[in-house]
């Protein structure tokens, strides 16, 4: 490593965001990235760690240290290189990633994490600024044809990889756009839709073929995908929402996180839904859901221009730090803010949803009941919950 003692001279420094107020006003991402000097210093807090746990506690198993080390040392383009060599599509998950390798940190244990995330985007980001990310097709085809059933981030990573073997590959989208979740399903001020497209036009001058308005039992069937191509990859995600199971549910005005972020995706593609129109302007806002998903429906409904937002979650409220019984490097079970929170809702943990009412088969009121969860069972590793009466 370049740097022994960097992790000692320089402080953990990230991306600046724009302020709320500005950054309510569109649909584009607030993200201000470091310069190239700042990031050298993130790169330098990197450690020669004996062990490198974010590298395992990586999902993809990013050879991270040495992409740190690289950009300490000015050397981009290997930087890139190296990513490359384990990431598919380093400007998704640098953007959309919640960055387990800088949880499993050996810094993390008594300090602030390495900047892995930003570090990663912003060598990809270099890589296509500077003309190192161009398309490379096979010289030569294998002979066999695989068909890919969606086009969300497994079916284009899949895509890639089978396309880089020599095989012809033909993906099928039963939606009008690619991209799947990556496009419909989280919004623009995540991951705007320019590098989705950006990767999507590569990805087809490499020689992918992408049928878009084409599902499979319907336009075609499988039966024909079987004749015609030698294997078949289903990629068709997991698109069945988890339901409430009660009273009222069938209320208007009550919605699944992706019917309301895939429509707003699509007016932002430039689509219309006249009288269909899912929006919260000037709306009192219930998320039901502490995640990710949730929160990328706070920012939607603030965008919108909702009179207030108000976020329901099962589960009780998280510790700021570590609990004992989960200690580094597993996933900390801590606090976590987004920065759709931090545009304003209203956040309330430990509430079950119990009924919805309302008038004219609209939905008015929602009730819940407070929780409150007892100890942890030693062999299940669960709380009991129970509701708490009257509240």
């Amino acid at each position: 490593m370049g740097d022994i003692k960097g992790f000692i001279n320089y402080k953990r420094t990230d991306f600046k965001k724009e302020k709320v107020e500005k950054r309510l006003t569109h649909w584009n991402e607030f993200t201000l990235s470091l310069k190239e000097s700042e990031l050298k210093d993130q790169g330098a807090r990197c450690m020669d760690c004996g062990i490198p746990f974010c590298q395992s506690g990586c999902p993809v198993s990013n050879i991270i240290p040495d992409w740190n080390d690289l950009i300490y040392k000015g050397n981009w383009r290997e930087a890139h290189y190296r990513l490359a060599r384990t990431n598919n599509f380093p400007e998704f998950t640098g953007r959309i990633c919640p960055a387990p390798c800088e949880n499993s940190c050996t810094l993390a244990i008594n300090k602030d994490a390495v900047t892995i995330k930003n570090i990663e985007v912003s060598i990809i980001e270099k890589a296509f600024s500077e003309g190192w990310v161009k398309a490379n097709p096979p010289k030569k085809r294998s002979g066999k044809k695989i068909a890919i059933v969606g086009s969300g981030p497994a079916g284009l990573a899949c895509a890639d990889e089978l396309n880089k073997a020599s095989h012809s590959v033909t993906v099928f989208e039963k939606n009008e756009v690619v991209g799947g979740l990556l496009t419909l399903g989280i919004p623009n001020f995540k991951l705007d839709k320019k590098i989705v497209n950006r990767r999507i036009k590569l990805l087809e001058e490499e020689g992918i073929i992408f049928k878009t308005n084409t599902e499979i039992g319907k336009d075609i069937l499988l039966s024909e995908l079987l004749e015609q191509f030698d294997a078949i990859v289903l990629a068709g995600g997991a698109e069945k929402p988890r339901d409430i199971n009660v009273e009222g549910r069938n209320l208007n005005g009550i919605y699944f996180a992706m019917e309301y972020l895939s429509q707003q995706s699509r007016v932002n593609l430039g689509q219309t839904f006249n009288g269909n129109r899912i929006d919260a302007k000037d709306k009192n806002v219930i998320v039901i859901g502490g995640g990710d998903t949730g929160s990328d429906c706070i920012g939607t409904a603030n965008r919108q221009g909702a009179k207030s937002v108000t976020n329901l979650e099962l589960l009780s409220q998280p510790p700021i730090e570590r609990n004992p019984d989960n200690p580094w490097p597993q996933w900390a079970f801590i606090e976590r803010k987004s920065t759709s929170h931090q545009e304003g809702c209203e956040r309330k943990f430990a509430v079950m949803t119990k009924k919805f009412t309302g008038k004219n088969n609209k939905v008015e009121k929602l009730h819940g009941i407070e929780l409150k969860f007892g100890e942890k069972n030693p062999l299940t590793g669960m709380k009991s919950m129970n509701e708490i009466p009257g509240s």
